[in-house]
């Protein structure tokens, strides 16, 4: 199996639809930290498996200077956001998300 990782920052804004009341209900922004785990047990015809700058281009294509309530049709919590990177990905079955210093929210494809 060939494994691979793709970490990357984009600057994004956000609010969240809570049940409680919280200061992350008012538009807020971070500059995320984003981390893709792909893996395949064989490589594709350029000997990848998947080109970083797709990978790239996926996330901070859609994400990067955007408010996320714009871009994504979830409520954009960090766990959220992980699970859509899982699923936008086809190779991706890990993806971590990092809000801020020490707040990070993982998805594993199980």
């Amino acid at each position: 199996m060939y494994y691979i990782q793709k970490t990357m920052e984009i600057a994004a804004s956000h609010c969240l639809a809570l049940s409680y009341p919280s200061k992350c209900t008012s538009l807020h922004g971070h500059n995320w930290r984003i981390t893709v785990y792909c893996r395949a047990a064989t490589l594709n015809a350029d000997g990848m498996v998947c080109d970083f700058s797709h990978i790239k281009q996926e996330i901070l294509g859609q994400l990067d200077h955007k408010n996320l309530n714009d871009v994504l049709p979830f409520n954009p919590t960090a766990e959220n956001i992980a699970r859509w990177i899982v699923d936008s990905i086809p190779q991706c079955y890990r993806a971590d998300v990092q809000e801020s210093e020490n707040n990070i929210a993982t998805y594993i494809d199980e």
